[in-house]
């Protein structure tokens, strides 16, 4: 019941919502190895493009970019230039889209550079991003709820063996008292 309680007051949290998950991994274009990950919320989501260039080259010279449009068709497709970031040794190109509404998305990934050229698309649904104040409440519910079974349990526990040391209540029934075992015939 407490299940169903939860999901009533909290619908978002079958949603994702956190770090990127990956969308497309190790795809082939061109020269390049092109992997896609992604946090797409409503609103502003994010998409990372990790692009490994043949050994020996550099990924300088190589621009990407990501279109989104709705599986729907309701929008014309729109285009963002991916940013080159270096970050830990390992190149990625970040790119910031516009989601309006909760739906499937199909995503464009294009990759030009000296090694090659070549795009591959990818459909991923735009969630909302989490309740706000709210999402610690709609986490937290499950473990305090365990939490305070937990300490109920403990207290009754604790109140019965409390009870049983301080004998019986006032009110209770008191117990028949010891009958003397009769002597042994032969004996006086």
């Amino acid at each position: 019941m407490a299940l169903a309680l939860l999901l009533l007051i909290c619908p978002a949290l079958r949603a994702h919502d956190g770090p990127p998950f990956p969308i497309v991994v190790d795809r082939q274009i061109g020269g390049y190895k092109v992997s896609l990950w992604g946090d797409p919320d409503v609103g502003t989501g994010t998409f990372f493009v990790y692009v490994e260039p043949p050994a020996g080259r550099s990924t300088e010279d190589v621009k990407v970019t990501v279109s989104v449009t709705p599986v729907s068709g309701r929008l014309a497709e729109v285009t963002y230039p991916a940013e080159r970031r270096v970050y830990r040794r390992r190149v990625e190109f970040y790119a910031e889209v516009e989601f309006d509404r909760q739906e499937y998305w199909t995503v464009r990934v294009t990759v030009n550079g000296p090694d090659g050229a070549g795009e591959f698309t990818a459909e991923v649904e735009a969630t909302p991003p989490g309740l706000g104040r709210w999402d610690l409440l709609c986490y937290a519910f499950p473990f305090a709820l365990v939490a305070g079974l937990w300490i109920y349990g403990v207290l009754r526990h604790r109140r019965r063996r409390s009870a049983a040391d301080d004998g019986p209540s006032p009110g209770a029934p008191t117990p028949p008292p010891a009958q003397e075992a009769p002597p042994e015939p032969g004996r006086p």
